[in-house]
């Protein structure tokens, strides 16, 4: 039994052979997949993914790259989209520094209203921070004293101070492909202490293919491989922690039936 809790079913790469990328990911245990949009011209064939595969769920949100182009994505139509039975999340959102591809103001405003959805629906909000651990860590803050929300920091690269603060505000730490890597040890480091309860596991497909699959379009299959590394890492049981880190996902994402 095992989860990708974050993947990217409608990118090129997976797209053009997505029957044949989830076959491989069900040969090797993967029970479950979240198909997650990063801009509105994605949420149809995100959902059309999810309805047509009960094993795939969706997302809606905006990635912060592209909050210069959504203006009119507000609180209110991310709600209405997540009123669908195969929606599961809100995002991804967040903060990204380090391309400087949307204005800061813009995804500040944009992850905010995700946020907002995220503490009406009750629906986990899916963070994506990069070079901007105190502006997240200060919104994400400021809105769950307002109003408590469910959510993961995925594809976690940032400090271990940001893992405690996230942890101590509440949500969950998603740990991808990276993890494997040779320059990875800070990361390394900090996968080995994050609670066994509070950990899930992702591939971000295409990208991030973990070790021995570097340099290959990253898939669904792959979680496997990032799973069993992680296990070693922290000396679990690879069957345990894949159970562990599957029952993490449910317990996050309520809204999907395991």
């Amino acid at each position: 039994m095992l989860v990708d809790s974050h993947c990217h079913l409608n990118y090129k790469g997976l797209v053009e052979q997505q029957g044949d990328v989830l076959e491989r990911a069900r040969a090797r245990g993967v029970t479950a997949m979240l198909n997650i949009a990063t801009r509105e011209s994605e949420w149809d064939d995100v959902l059309a993914a999810a309805e047509a595969n009960p094993d795939v769920w969706a997302s809606v949100g905006i990635h912060p790259h592209d909050a210069d182009h959504h203006p009119d994505v507000d609180t209110a139509k991310l709600v209405e989209r997540a009123a669908h039975p195969r929606v599961i999340g809100i995002g991804e959102t967040g903060l990204d520094y380090y391309y400087h591809k949307s204005d800061r103001a813009r995804q500040q405003d944009s992850f905010r209203r995700h946020i907002h959805a995220a503490q009406q629906t009750q629906l986990p909000i899916i963070v994506h921070t990069r070079d901007a651990e105190d502006d997240t860590l200060a919104l994400l803050g400021e809105e769950m004293a307002r109003a408590p929300f469910p959510g993961v920091i995925h594809c976690f690269t940032a400090s271990d101070d940001f893992a405690k603060a996230a942890l101590a505000l509440g949500l969950y730490i998603s740990i991808s492909g990276i993890v494997t890597f040779k320059n990875a040890a800070d990361l390394q480091a900090t996968a080995t202490w994050v609670p066994q309860d509070r950990l899930l596991v992702e591939t971000d497909s295409p990208f991030l293919a973990p070790v021995p699959h570097r340099g290959k379009t990253g898939e669904p299959a792959f979680v496997a491989d990032t799973l069993a590394f992680l296990a070693t890492l922290r000396g679990d049981d690879r069957d345990a922690l894949a159970a562990a880190t599957s029952v993490n996902f449910y317990a996050l994402f309520s809204k999907a039936a395991p």
